[in-house]
């Protein structure tokens, strides 16, 4: 086993299926393919693939070394972007994570930064998962929470608020009328969350205060909630950035403390100081403070 050569020769037959196949990936002659699996095999004791006339078929034994391979793989390969991002000039790939809601203000602050930097490739990954920056998934996460994330080699600073209030289309108000009390309110319907999204502050006020009958629809993600307040199933929680931007939407409730995340910026102790990821971070700073605050 501690011969990685031999370990990601079987990994790229897996992946290909064929000796030619990953000798071409490879760049190295189907013979060393061929040798690296059976000196492989030898030393392990055991078959890690099946030849047949279509190709190589992992066994059993080949299936669990292969996930070790490929999460050995993958780490090799993000090792990679991390140490890309220790040079001293501003160029090469930036990759920066956030959840979806946060392109809105994120975007153009990225597509400026790129046009000032033009050897910058831009890599804007949104999902509401956390992205490893200790693995080099990425050079700077904005992340949303009421605490600060807690990860040791991490370096957070706080970057500003993100409010969110109760929404509902104009088409839905005027199907229900306005529910002015908090019993009007709770006799609407409601569109919820699933999934990591329901940890919202906003979402569990929802699920401890509306009754369970009254949330009609729920979806795993942020943006599939607002397009069903948008199309009058009832009323969600938008954040007040996006509702600024959707004349046919209507503020039901004004944001609340409670519902309210910080966002955090985010960055490797390892990374922090290169050039690439300190111009980004005090360019993201400086804009964020031009950003609306309602």
């Amino acid at each position: 086993m501690d011969n990685w050569d031999e370990i990601r020769t079987a990994f790229h037959v897996a992946k290909q299926g064929t000796v030619s196949g990953a000798a071409e990936m490879l760049g190295v002659h189907h013979a060393t393919v061929i040798r690296h699996i059976d000196a492989l095999e030898g030393r392990l004791g055991t078959k890690l693939f099946q030849r047949h006339a279509r190709g190589y078929t992992a066994t059993e034994a080949g299936k669990d070394l292969l996930r070790v391979a490929q999460a050995t793989d993958e780490q090799f390969a993000q090792l990679g972007a991390r140490l890309r991002g220790t040079g001293d000039a501003v160029a090469g790939e930036l990759v920066v994570t956030a959840i979806p809601g946060l392109a809105l203000v994120l975007a153009p602050v990225l597509a400026e930064f790129q046009m000032d930097h033009p050897d910058v490739r831009v890599r804007l990954m949104t999902d509401v998962r956390v992205f490893r920056l200790e693995y080099g998934e990425a050079h700077v996460a904005l992340r949303v929470g009421m605490s600060a994330p807690d990860e040791p080699d991490n370096v957070v600073q706080s970057l500003a608020p993100l409010r969110s209030a109760l929404y509902a289309s104009q088409d839905y108000i005027d199907r229900t009328g306005f529910p002015e009390t908090d019993e009007d309110l709770l006799s609407r319907s409601f569109v919820g969350s699933l999934g990591v999204s329901s940890r919202a502050p906003f979402h569990v006020w929802m699920d401890s205060v509306v009754p369970p009958e009254q949330i009609l629809f729920s979806a795993s993600d942020f943006e599939s909630t607002k397009y069903a307040v948008l199309a009058g199933i009832g009323l969600g929680f938008i954040s007040t950035w996006e509702a600024a931007k959707l004349p046919q939407l209507v503020q039901v409730r004004p944001p609340r403390p409670d519902w309210t995340v910080n966002i955090w910026l985010v960055t490797h102790v390892d990374l922090h100081r290169t050039p690439k990821v300190q111009a980004i971070v005090n360019r993201i700073k400086a804009k964020a403070v031009d950003w609306p605050d309602s």
